[in-house]
């Protein structure tokens, strides 16, 4: 066999909508780390306290979770390609709002209406993504998203610092935000070339949109009948992973900024290490869970990630990079191994209302988990919120470890 042949044997599946979803996230993913690096101290600076910026976050997660049911019916109804590509634009407008924002409030707004688009075509992307991956490079096909994605970001935090360095914190993050703008607009013009995945769709009308909520509802939480049990296993400890780092995932930058003593001027170089790590073991972690398990690269992603956390609160410059090593590590394991898992085990025409409701789940926590944690941080202790994150990892290990099981034969 040739290297040539060899290179199509292990990477053909790379074709098709699969190409334009993995061209289209490094845009997007580049467009989403540009700003967050500074994102919480922006909003701290236009008048907020961190409970207010928990606030934000609840709101946010609570516009996420509100279109997940639809969002997942109308994917398996009408198609995904429509969803996907129309809202893109949407979100790309919602981006104004953070550029020209005054004061917290206008983020509110901003937060709020990008992630009620986002909550719509969410659950239709994830399908997409499923349905364009064969069942045997799945684990691989996710590994390369994560590695497109993090070799799009990890830039993100340098160009981040220089903006902040040349332009300070406030006009940096709006010039920032005008470039999340273009970019997201490019993203939207490239997936209306996206190809429909699933037949027998049929075109929406105004009042069907305006009528799926209670049968989308009713048919999202119907469908667990019709999955393994597993799958439930598998939600539910994901669930408790998604509230647990809800609580902290605001405060990464604050902490270490206010709390450790870090320089703003540092602080995206620290943050490097989390997509470089991330570049580094997409594939090679990609090929593990395709070859070898699903549900290992899962336990070990847990434990990954309890270990960062402890070592990230109790941090000084060398804990905070190794850290941020581990949190790589563990997000390449946990998506590559969750995604994958999901997706053998999710007939085709349920993945859509399967991502639906375990978005709106988890989305609804993780608000929870955001207005906590700012209520924690502020009033109580600044560590509180990150040493609950690491206890609720146990019950999400042992849950994982007991009672999920890979199927015998995968979804296609």
């Amino acid at each position: 066999m040739t290297f040539v042949d060899a290179l199509k044997r292990e990477f053909g599946f790379i074709k098709g909508n699969y190409t334009i979803i993995v061209i289209s996230w490094i845009l997007i993913d580049f467009a989403g780390e540009l700003p967050g690096t500074y994102y919480a101290l922006y909003v701290l600076k236009l008048g907020a306290t961190e409970t207010i910026l928990g606030m934000i976050g609840f709101s946010g997660f609570l516009a996420l979770a509100s279109m997940q049911f639809p969002g997942g019916y109308l994917a398996d109804k009408f198609g995904r390609k429509w969803l996907v590509s129309s809202l893109t634009f949407g979100m790309a407008a919602s981006f104004i709002l953070y550029a020209i924002a005054p004061s917290w409030p206008f983020i509110l707004i901003g937060v709020v209406l990008t992630n009620l688009l986002n909550s719509i075509y969410q659950p239709a992307l994830m399908a997409i993504v499923a349905d364009s991956l064969p069942p045997e490079n799945r684990g691989m096909g996710f590994g390369i998203i994560m590695l497109i994605t993090s070799t799009s970001t990890t830039p993100g935090p340098l160009v981040a610092g220089v903006l902040h360095n040349q332009f300070g914190l406030v006009e940096g993050m709006r010039i920032s935000y005008g470039i999340v703008i273009a970019l997201f607009l490019a993203a939207a013009f490239l997936r209306l070339r996206l190809k429909e995945t699933i037949t027998n769709t049929v075109k929406p009308k105004l009042w069907e949109l305006l009528h799926t909520y209670p049968i989308a509802m009713k048919e999202s939480i119907a469908v667990w009948r019709k999955v393994p049990r597993s799958m439930l296993y598998l939600f539910l400890s994901s669930l408790m992973m998604g509230f647990g780092l809800s609580l902290v995932q605001l405060y990464f930058a604050v902490y270490a900024v206010k709390v450790l003593g870090i320089d703003e001027a540092v602080w995206p170089f620290i943050l490097t290490a989390l997509p470089i790590t991330m570049i580094i073991l997409a594939i090679p972690i990609g090929k593990v869970v395709d070859k070898i398990n699903r549900k290992l690269p899962l336990l070990a992603a847990y434990a990954s990630l309890g270990v960062a956390l402890w070592l990230f609160v109790n941090g000084d410059l060398l804990k905070l990079f190794a850290s941020l090593v581990l949190f790589g590590v563990g997000q390449v394991m946990m998506n590559s191994a969750y995604s994958a898992l999901q997706a053998d085990l999710t007939p085709k025409d349920n993945r859509g209302k399967i991502n639906g409701f375990s978005s709106f789940t988890s989305c609804i926590l993780m608000a929870l988990g955001s207005l906590t944690g700012g209520i924690l941080y502020e009033h109580f202790s600044h560590q509180l919120p990150f040493y609950l994150a690491a206890t609720l990892i146990v019950p999400s290990f042992i849950l994982t470890l007991m009672l999920v099981q890979e199927p015998e034969k995968r979804e296609e």
